[in-house]
């Protein structure tokens, strides 16, 4: 009876302690990071054209409609963002496409002329997937499927570009001293600027929570 009782203690401690480890390097992993998206409305955020393709429901950003993108707008650090990462928690539903914009900033109509985007596009028929950086580095096997959450991290360093999604690498790109970039995108280079979520068109449905960035510069 000692012996079990000795043996289910040690068991509990072991236990007690890897959980307590683990929380410990997620809040560690968490340190720094500010939240972006207030998750009751858009304050901080302005939606471009078809504006009601981007809503607020049951807490969590709503990107369905007509072409639109959700830009932040917002007061942490002065909305404008140079070196960072970014985290968020997306959900697509089948044929969903849409993109998380950065080094971006505020247009009124048309796709973002200015800053890179990561891909948000597990099953629609555009052959770049989730987690590609769209039309510059990309990948043609989704690593997220439809109806589950999943995590976006994109981090900015100096003239690198990296994209995670659920913690695994699936862009590690450095910009070169004279990018070559066709016609209709020669904006998409490095420098500094916003964030924003895209609406593609009213047969994509996409929900958003959970957003947040630490700025590293």
């Amino acid at each position: 009876m000692f012996n079990l009782s000795r043996a289910v203690f040690a068991a509990t401690l072991l236990v007690l302690t890897a959980t307590s480890f683990a929380a410990e390097k997620a809040d560690k992993a968490e340190k720094g990071f500010v939240t972006l998206f207030n998750g009751k409305n858009l304050d901080g955020w302005k939606a471009s054209e078809n504006k009601e393709a981007c809503k607020v429901e049951d807490g969590n950003i709503i990107l369905h409609g007509k072409r639109s993108h959700l830009f932040y707008t917002g007061k942490v650090n002065g909305g404008e963002f140079k070196d960072f990462e970014f985290k968020c928690e997306v959900k697509t539903w089948p044929n969903a496409n849409a993109g998380v914009y950065f080094h971006t900033e505020y247009q009124e109509s048309g796709w973002p002329s200015k800053g890179y985007e990561a891909q948000v596009n597990n099953t629609h028929k555009d052959p770049r997937k989730t987690g590609s950086l769209y039309a510059i580095k990309d990948i043609t096997k989704a690593p997220a499927k439809d109806g589950e959450w999943w995590t976006y991290h994109i981090i900015v360093k100096g003239k690198r570009i990296v994209l995670k999604v659920n913690g695994k690498t699936t862009v590690d790109y450095t910009e070169p001293e004279k990018p070559e970039r066709p016609n209709n995108m020669k904006g998409r280079l490095l420098g500094k600027g916003t964030f924003a979520f895209q609406a593609h068109d009213p047969g994509s449905k996409v929900a958003i929570r959970n957003v947040r960035v630490k700025v590293l510069d």
